[in-house]
């Protein structure tokens, strides 16, 4: 266990930043599967009512630096040309 004062913060930061991004991928996720089950289904007024809130979440997740930003426009162009194809 660490001893120095600035140690034993940076191991309190180190558990609540890792908190914080746990919960930040698991929403990444849940919005990925969410609009894939749409599209799955066959719903494409349900998948394209959910694209921008799942654009929004893939974005941040990005800045935050859950994903590279490259992984984030490339779930952004597999979910858009899946919707596109669907509605079409």
């Amino acid at each position: 266990m660490a001893n120095h004062v600035s140690a034993l913060k940076r191991v309190r930061v180190t558990e609540k930043r890792t908190e914080i991004n746990r919960m930040r991928k698991s929403r990444l996720r849940t919005a990925i599967k969410r609009v894939r089950k749409l599209i799955a289904s066959k719903d494409a007024n349900g998948a394209v009512a959910v694209l921008p809130s799942v654009f929004s979440i893939v974005d941040r997740s990005a800045k935050w630096g859950i994903i590279k930003k490259n992984t984030a426009a490339r779930y952004k162009s597999r979910v858009s040309a899946h919707v596109k194809k669907l509605a079409a």
